[in-house]
């Protein structure tokens, strides 16, 4: 069976269609979801990678194929740079918000929750900046891609 020009634009359409509940599924998982890829995580990806390679080829190996689906998604991540280059308020819409952590050595256990993220790993970010506590910094920032930022309070000044 030949692929003809209307064959390629149903499957840039499901490869754009497929992308962008990708990108709405990972952004209600949240932040942290990206930035601690465990071995787990990878497999993860790579089984959804299948899948979904599936649902945007609808199941034909032809390179023709493959070529048009990752133009297709090189096109609309090239579109959505562009887009949140010229209109700001789409990338905070798209990829969030950096969300306080930890403010003036105080723990904000809600947005702990709310970020899926543990005492755990946060005393791990701390640890990885040489701090012992939550007291010790001014201020702790889950970041869009998933990492956490610190900010140690500064050192007691000596007369």
């Amino acid at each position: 069976m030949s692929l003809t020009a209307y064959g390629l634009s149903v499957l840039a359409g499901k490869t754009a269609v497929v992308l962008v509940v990708l990108v709405g599924l990972y952004r209600v998982l949240g932040k942290r979801s990206l930035a601690a890829f465990t071995v787990y995580d990878l497999v993860t990806v790579m089984a959804v990678a299948n899948a979904v390679q599936n649902a945007m080829t609808a199941g034909r190996g032809e390179v023709l194929v493959g070529l048009g689906c990752s133009a297709t998604l090189l096109l609309v991540a090239f579109g959505m740079s562009r887009m949140f280059v010229s209109v700001p308020a789409s990338e905070r819409l798209v990829l969030g918000e950096p969300v306080v952590l930890i403010h003036k050595g105080r723990v904000l256990a809600d947005r702990l929750r709310q970020e899926h993220i543990t005492q755990l790993e946060l005393q791990e970010a701390l640890r990885a900046y040489g701090l012992a506590a939550a007291a010790e910094v001014e201020m702790a920032v889950l970041e869009v891609d998933g990492s956490i930022s610190v900010v140690p309070k500064d050192p007691p000044r000596r007369k």
